[in-house]
């Protein structure tokens, strides 16, 4: 699984990347976020994650800039570039840096994921020829937990009475322990993943306009509408109701 840190000065952009994407689904898990270069190293450094998606015009320091900075320290991450049909060329730079991939903005789901299946491609190919590389996400109980907690939630986001009680209990580990791993190694307390994930799952089901709105409230775990609803405006942007027109 990667670990991936998204870099971007945008933070609607950035909020659309982390929950517009099916992360489990690519074999990926978002540790953090950045909303510049300087910002994106102290992640890197935070989190060591496999993959960086940036964005390359930014204040304070740009994509190219922080690039050249991590590959200086020895950072091995993958990186996508993100830019526009206008910077084009800071693309070409990106990729004397040693980006794995560009997108051009706005770019399609199907794009993205051909990125990420390349540069899993390319991680196999790194662990066969150096066992001891493997990634960080696979070493270790901490990260095993991690990893057994996020593939819980894939499964059962929809539950209306799971809480990190009920996860770390299926896992055999105290809440205090799973809280710490879970926080260090993604960012996100257990219950701030859980609701990405289920607002993600939301997004999908809202495009789909044979479902109410309350109908996809309790499909993603919510008894309280209202709720689900606020809480749905205060990570997309707007209401479900509003993001479903939108989909029309």
């Amino acid at each position: 699984m990667l670990k991936v840190l998204i870099v971007d000065d945008e933070a609607l952009v950035r909020r659309g990347i982390v929950l517009g994407v099916d992360w489990a689904a690519l074999g990926c898990v978002v540790v953090g976020e950045a909303a510049n270069g300087e910002e994106g190293i102290a992640a890197v450094e935070r989190f060591s994650p496999n993959l960086i998606i940036t964005d390359v015009r930014m204040p304070k320091m740009d994509g190219i800039e922080m690039m050249n900075r991590l590959r200086e320290k020895g950072c091995r991450a993958h990186v996508i570039v993100l830019t526009a049909y206008s910077d084009f060329s800071y693309a070409r730079s990106a990729l004397q840096f040693g980006a794995d991939d560009y997108l051009l903005k706005p770019f399609r789901d199907q794009e993205l994921t051909a990125a990420i299946d390349r540069i899993h491609r390319k991680e196999r190919e790194r662990t066969s020829l150096t066992p001891q590389a493997a990634l960080p996400l696979v070493k270790g109980d901490k990260s095993k937990y991690v990893l057994q907690a996020l593939e819980y939630i894939a499964v059962h986001y929809a539950d209306q009475d799971i809480s990190i009680t009920s996860i770390a209990a299926h896992l055999g580990v105290s809440e205090g322990h799973l809280s710490h791993v879970f926080k260090k190694e993604t960012s996100y307390t257990v219950i701030s993943y859980l609701t990405q994930y289920r607002m993600h799952t939301a997004m999908k089901l809202l495009q789909d306009c044979r479902y109410k709105v309350y109908e996809v409230a309790e499909l993603v775990g919510y008894r309280d509408v209202a709720y689900f609803g606020s809480t749905f405006k205060k990570l997309v942007g707007v209401s479900p109701s509003e993001y479903q027109d939108r989909c029309r």
